[in-house]
């Protein structure tokens, strides 16, 4: 990665884990509850689906480091009003592009694939995967309206 592309990759990434976006609580939602014990990140997020199943609305709220705070604010903003099919197909994206399994993000990701740098140190893909994680709950367990705990692999 050039020294310009970096300096963009930790803009961008600072600036959503100071000013999050989508952050807050959504009442009535789906709320899921997502952790990684081994560095203390932690996650509540609310999803509301619409009557055709798509992504009405989602908030987080957490704690954590920049890359699981920036990576849940990036992931609200490109998930809120897409179908299930759709946000399902950007999560396996998003999980290719920072495991390493693909090398050519889609573009639909948008700044999305700045997070492309963590893949070279596995314990930031447990980060930048929390949201993601949390939200794959949300999808599966969104028609019973349950709210979950999810817990990132050590």
């Amino acid at each position: 990665m050039n020294t310009d592309l970096e300096e963009l990759y930790q803009a961008v990434i600072l600036d959503h884990s100071r000013r999050p976006r989508n952050f807050g609580e959504i009442p009535g939602a789906i709320r899921v509850h997502g952790d990684n014990p081994s560095c203390g990140d932690e996650i509540d997020l609310d999803v509301k689906f619409g009557a055709d199943g798509a992504v009405e609305d989602i908030k987080f709220k957490g704690q954590g480091c920049a890359i699981s705070q920036a990576s849940a604010s990036l992931m609200t903003g490109k998930l809120k009003g897409r179908s299930r099919a759709d946000a399902g197909e950007m999560m396996r994206a998003f999980h290719d592009l920072v495991t390493g399994i693909e090398t050519d993000a889609p573009r639909e990701l948008g700044d999305l694939r700045l997070l492309q740098g963590v893949r070279k140190f596995p314990q930031r893909v447990k980060c930048a995967m929390l949201a993601w994680r949390a939200f794959e709950q949300a999808m599966e367990n969104g028609e019973s309206g349950a709210s979950v705990s999810t817990e990132e692999p050590k």
